[in-house]
């Protein structure tokens, strides 16, 4: 399972208003409170084409950002990259965040702020990601 290797991008999440964290003796979970719904990290890697191609995708307003996914369809995954989205999605879909990292002087360092969607946005982002 992957984790949120990030600081400020674990620290953004926890300060959102609609999650909250739960810890307990062994792990420490984060839940989605207007469904109640569990948020578990994706960790996706990108080439620097495809990740050049992701950061002005997710620079694109989320209506234009469907219509890009839907005429030339979603950056590939590469199994070790120079860039990392860290991603945090609920079970049921109601919520998403997610933040773009590019590797460079040995260490991932963002490229944007953490950026959340709620609701029908989310879809738009499960494309991207899925």
């Amino acid at each position: 399972m992957a984790s949120i290797r990030n600081l400020e991008m674990a620290a953004a999440l926890s300060a959102y208003q609609n999650i909250t964290i739960k810890k307990s003796l062994f792990s420490t979970k984060a839940l989605f409170m207007p469904t109640q719904s569990p948020v578990k990290p994706i960790i996706l890697e990108y080439t620097p084409t495809d990740g050049e191609r992701l950061k002005r995708l997710l620079n694109m307003p989320i209506d234009k950002m469907a219509a890009e996914l839907q005429r030339s369809g979603k950056p590939a995954v590469a199994p070790i990259g120079h860039f990392r989205l860290e991603v945090c999605l609920s079970d049921d879909h109601q919520f998403c965040a997610l933040q773009l990292f590019r590797f460079a002087d040995f260490k991932y360092s963002p490229v944007a702020q953490p950026c959340f969607y709620e609701g029908e946005d989310v879809k738009t982002i499960v494309q991207l990601i899925q």
